[in-house]
């Protein structure tokens, strides 16, 4: 759904070789996956339903190899969103999306969706190696609420909210590395040279 194509020539720039795959069964054939996005909860699960590759992507983290959503993406790592309607999502990590609540916005003058750059505050997590505390590109509605141990990264758009985090070999990102220039795409590098 979305920014495939921008994804992989993000891998292309900083050498990580990749290649878009829609079949569940060559996903067996990677060591890692990026999972992409942009678009609705809803319409992006179904995607990954009608091909099959809702399964393949839970059997593929079960195997222990790695997987990391970005946007859209990260959004559907976990159980659900409320984003139109009720959705299940792929259960990776326990948590859901909900939309951002303007009533809690401490600057009530900030406009939904937050679209353009903001800060992550980040912790000593691998994913951020030789980054510090980037400003990366954002564009989003909806955010997700998850436990804070998941939690790697936090940014403040009305109120804090988390916008990057690791459970075991899963990992996900808010904000679009790919759209993000230098600190974006040390970002996706350090993903793609994880062992």
């Amino acid at each position: 759904m979305g920014n495939l194509s921008s994804v992989k020539n993000a891998c292309d720039k900083i050498g990580a070789s990749s290649k878009i795959v829609s079949k569940p069964e060559n996903l067996k054939d990677y060591d890692k996956i990026i999972l992409p996005g942009v678009g609705a909860y809803k319409d992006a699960m179904e995607h990954l339903k009608e091909f099959g590759l809702d399964d393949a992507i839970k059997q593929f983290a079960d195997t222990g190899k790695l997987v990391f959503g970005v946007c859209l993406g990260l959004q559907l790592l976990f159980d659900s969103s409320d984003e139109f309607c009720h959705t299940k999502g792929l259960g990776l990590i326990q948590g859901k999306v909900v939309a951002f609540d303007k009533s809690k916005f401490i600057n009530t003058n900030l406009k939904v969706p937050q679209m353009g750059w903001n800060k992550i505050t980040t912790n000593n997590n691998k994913l951020f190696e030789n980054t510090q505390n980037p400003y990366l590109y954002f564009v989003h509605s909806y955010h997700i609420v998850c436990d804070n141990s998941c939690s790697i990264g936090e940014t403040t758009y009305g109120y804090n909210f988390t916008s990057a985090v690791n459970y075991e070999n899963i990992y996900g990102l808010q904000p679009h590395p790919e759209k993000s220039h230098n600190e974006g795409l040390q970002i996706l590098k350090n993903f793609c040279n994880f062992n």
